[in-house]
């Protein structure tokens, strides 16, 4: 048997874009605290730094592109490492009455969090998915660069239009490889292209969505349940009332970013091709929550549709949804 996790070191990270802050709980008496650049440098930095505490437990949220290279490099090099979705990090914080906001303080939150519910270890997801990610984020950011450009040529002097506009041509070419290298991969791996077959069956869900999904979400044996993608797409409601106070549910946010970036478009399309979709949002509007409640509904019911059909392996049945 190896060593167990009350025996190893809790160790807290709280991951930003430049940055990760790191918690150390020493016996669970005192904490030694460090910052690191979030890069391959910053990565070994971390490695030596951690060496005098002995065999760790090291606690990060998924934050999606920020945080999950820095967890691969460590469980590259023998580390055990949690990657836990950030709402149940929140509502640790909550049952504290923590106030204070800082990096620092959110590492030692999550090293408490760490070590007094020991998370489960995190598997990293085969090598086929992570190409897959790095392909869909490679392609976000193409188009991102090439929506600039276009921006930036539609009030530009007439002195530089020329080059901008081989820069949008050139990124314009740079997009189609991309999906084009996305569709070749997908097709190349039996269980993706199953799995694509099963989400693309969803009225709503076309090549675009399905890559995000299947790179996004992954094997979605890891989720008990579709109210726990939800949770880790941030889509779950977060009910704001306090005494007499009765307010509106807003979305937690507090889950993966780019998926819920990635379900916007698609959704407002559901909203008129899928009948599942656009049965639900009938009845908001009926009951005056239409707008962007309804529109995070959309989002929130495509992503559980996604969810129903991978973890049937079944492709999608209007009857059967219905009837659920």
């Amino acid at each position: 048997m190896g060593e167990s996790a009350m025996d190893k070191t809790s160790v807290g990270i709280d991951v930003a874009k430049l940055k990760f802050d790191v918690a150390v709980w020493v016996e669970r008496k005192k904490y030694k605290t460090k910052a690191f650049p979030n890069t391959p440098s910053g990565f070994s930095q971390l490695l030596k730094w951690l060496i005098p505490y002995g065999d760790c437990h090291i606690c990060l949220e998924a934050t999606g592109s920020y945080s999950v290279p820095l967890a691969m490099f460590l469980v590259d090099n023998g580390i055990d490492v949690s990657l836990e979705n950030p709402s149940r990090i929140h509502a640790f914080g909550e049952s504290e009455l923590s106030r204070n906001k800082t990096d620092q303080g959110d590492a030692k939150m999550i090293v408490r969090y760490c070590a007094l519910h020991t998370p489960v270890l995190w598997t990293p997801p085969p090598l086929s998915e992570r190409q897959l990610t790095a392909l869909v984020r490679h392609l976000k950011s193409l188009e991102e660069m090439r929506q600039m450009q276009e921006n930036r040529q539609s009030v530009a002097d007439d002195v530089v239009q020329s080059s901008l506009l081989e820069i949008i041509s050139a990124l314009k070419q740079q997009i189609q490889a991309t999906k084009e290298k996305i569709k070749n991969h997908i097709d190349n791996d039996p269980d993706l292209k199953k799995n694509k077959a099963l989400l693309e069956s969803i009225p709503g869900i076309g090549e675009i969505l399905s890559a995000s999904l299947l790179a996004y979400v992954g094997n979605v044996s890891k989720f008990t349940n579709s109210k726990a993608v939800v949770a880790y797409a941030g889509l779950n409601p977060k009910l704001c009332e306090s005494g007499l106070f009765k307010g509106r549910s807003r979305l937690s946010k507090r889950g993966h970013t780019e998926l819920r970036k990635a379900l916007y478009m698609p959704a407002l399309a559901a909203l008129s091709c899928n009948p599942i979709v656009k049965a639900q949002w009938q009845r908001l509007v009926s009951r005056h929550k239409g707008g962007k409640m309804g529109v995070c509904a959309a989002m929130r019911k495509l992503l559980q549709l996604a969810y129903g059909v991978l973890k049937s392996g079944i492709p999608f049945d209007t009857k059967i949804a219905l009837a659920s």
